[in-house]
């Protein structure tokens, strides 16, 4: 177990090279009160304080979740960059035991209290709020450590939910994709995939079903097979979903689907979707890149629910302009888009440019527009 208050500098560990990753600074504490691993990552505050969200999940241990943390908060960065946010990228991930149950009643009040204190410890560098394995009413408990938190439950005075528009904003980048492949981004006819009926995932079938696509929808939770029933869908095994004929796959569960051996068999023309993390590696990209299936990056895709948040909560702005940045993921995919095709590249490359050439001051312009919450477009 690391020192409770140990902070991984800017020389690389001998298990996690944060500096390698352009990390400003990751800490690694063991709550007071919960005595979990609480481990936040922040990225980048080159465009503003970090965001990201807090993650309460088992991993095999807690350099697991110092990895995921790393790549979570590096790719928020390129999500807030992209998504015209003048805001960096962070990440809190809380270590359970590999196969615990997420805690409840009052262990999980003490969880969430560390996790604030461990947010507070870093004076405004990093503001957190819902991630897998946490909601509103768990911010509403780190609200009691910190004011650096969003998407608080409405009667605490947040934004609530951040699922909904996670989910609005990948039907916009859903049709930007269809656009970019099919000439239109009329969903009316396509057979999309849809992996994953969570929150966003259930959304996101609602919203197709009603503009008239084709689904095949698979979780693993059996439970959730009423949903298909309710709106016409195909049901399939979660393991079939992704060697199924289908137009677009949308991965809306959890990150990694995206395997060197799945990529050679993907039976699909794109893949749009708001997990995080899809690829389980960067070769995965380019795999698919030769193989003619477009893969929209998953932090361009996801940016939903941080960009009202951002509107609502930071910016005072009300629901319609929110809603309107949301609505904004789809231009900057198909800018994206565009991008890779031009320069002959895997889109994921075509978003890297760009947000790094936001991040270091080349997009000024449009990383200052973002300010006011919008897409960045070219």
């Amino acid at each position: 177990m690391p020192d409770p208050s140990s902070t991984l500098g800017p020389t690389p560990d001998a298990m996690v090279e944060a500096a390698a990753l352009e990390h400003e600074r990751v800490v690694v504490t063991r709550g007071r009160r919960s005595g979990r691993t609480v481990v936040v990552a922040v990225h980048s505050t080159a465009l503003g304080p970090a965001l990201g969200g807090c993650r309460v999940r088992p991993y095999a241990g807690w350099r697991a979740g110092v990895a995921d943390a790393l790549r979570l908060s590096q790719a928020m960065t390129w999500k807030a960059a992209l998504a015209g946010l003048a805001r960096g990228g962070g990440k809190a991930v809380v270590v359970l035991p590999p196969g615990a149950a997420a805690p409840a009643g009052a262990d999980r009040e003490a969880l969430m209290l560390d996790v604030g204190d461990a947010v507070a410890d870093l004076r405004g560098a990093y503001w957190t709020g819902p991630d897998v394995g946490t909601g509103p009413a768990d911010m509403d408990v780190v609200g009691r450590r910190t004011d650096h938190v969003f998407c608080r439950t409405s009667a605490a005075g947040g934004s609530g939910d951040s699922g909904p528009a996670t989910a609005d904003g990948t039907v916009a980048a859903v049709r930007a994709l269809a656009a970019h492949l099919f000439g239109t981004d009329d969903v009316a006819g396509l057979r999309i995939g849809v992996l994953g009926l969570g929150s966003v995932g259930g959304r996101l079938v609602r919203t197709l079903a009603a503009a008239g696509a084709d689904l095949v929808v698979a979780d693993a939770d059996p439970g959730r097979r009423v949903l298909a029933g309710e709106v016409g869908a195909r049901w399939v095994a979660p393991d079939l979903l992704p060697v199924t004929d289908l137009d677009l796959l949308v991965p809306a569960a959890v990150g990694g689907l995206l395997t060197p051996e799945l990529a050679g068999r993907l039976r699909c023309a794109g893949v749009v979707g708001p997990a995080n993390n899809q690829l389980a590696g960067e070769e995965v990209a380019t795999t698919l890149h030769r193989r003619g299936v477009v893969w929209a990056p998953d932090y361009v895709v996801s940016a939903g629910g941080i960009v009202r948040a951002v509107a609502r909560e930071l910016d005072a702005q009300p629901e319609s302009v929110a809603a309107e940045r949301v609505a904004g993921i789809g231009t900057t995919l198909a800018a994206v888009l565009r991008d890779a095709a031009a320069a002959d590249v895997p889109p994921h490359q075509a978003a890297l440019t760009r947000a790094r050439a936001i991040v270091a001051g080349a997009g000024a312009g449009a990383g200052a527009g973002a300010g006011a919450g919008s897409a960045v477009a070219g």
